[in-house]
């Protein structure tokens, strides 16, 4: 076994001695029956998507009933899943659709002072430290941007997923999703400036 792998990206060797994503041998377990194979996907992917969540619905309380109901969902849906994209690009995609519901169900909210609290330096200005007043204006200029364009901005620099993950939660062709990045960045340009 190779052991300049990730760890994680090791379940176990196939009979071809090629590695088997972890998540993938977790879904195969989790529809043999194997409870404890669910929980561990779980754990592994409700970080990321309880922060992908925030950032759509207005507080912490609503994110973690959103995030519930995805895994609900992606729990009834598992003998559905076909495998045409990655575990986590298919749960992110079903956590979109949930929280996006929310938001239509709860009406148009705007994210509290918070939600864009994981705004770095680094996804903006290296070496830069931003003021109050330039992270509420990022904020408000990402919120303003067209649903597709701020739900693959946020994917992509947020959530650090490729634009093949992004693409497959935006449900787009990654082509369209780096137009729609491009689009949503220059966007942000000519209301923020240089």
């Amino acid at each position: 076994m190779d052991t300049a792998l990730p760890r994680l990206w090791i379940a176990h060797v196939s009979e071809d001695d090629a590695p088997v994503d972890l998540d993938d041998a977790l879904v195969a377990r989790a529809r043999r029956g194997e409870r404890g194979a669910f929980d561990e996907l779980v754990k592994r992917h409700q970080r990321g998507l309880w922060r992908m969540v925030r950032r759509y619905v207005r507080n912490d309380a609503d994110a973690s009933d959103v995030v519930q109901q995805a895994f609900v969902r992606a729990f009834r849906a598992l003998d559905r899943f076909r495998g045409e994209a990655s575990v986590r690009s298919w749960l992110y995609r079903i956590g979109v659709n949930v929280a996006l519901n929310h938001v239509r169900d709860h009406g148009r909210e705007l994210p509290s002072d918070d939600a864009g609290a994981e705004l770095t330096v680094d996804a903006v200005a290296p070496g830069a430290l931003l003021t109050a007043e330039r992270a509420r204006a990022l904020r408000e200029a990402v919120a303003a941007l067209p649903p597709k364009q701020r739900m693959v901005l946020e994917l992509r620099v947020f959530d650090e997923l490729s634009f093949r993950e992004v693409a497959a939660i935006a449900d787009c062709t990654e082509n369209a999703a780096k137009v729609s990045f491009h689009y949503a960045v220059k966007r942000l340009r000519e209301v923020l400036g240089p």
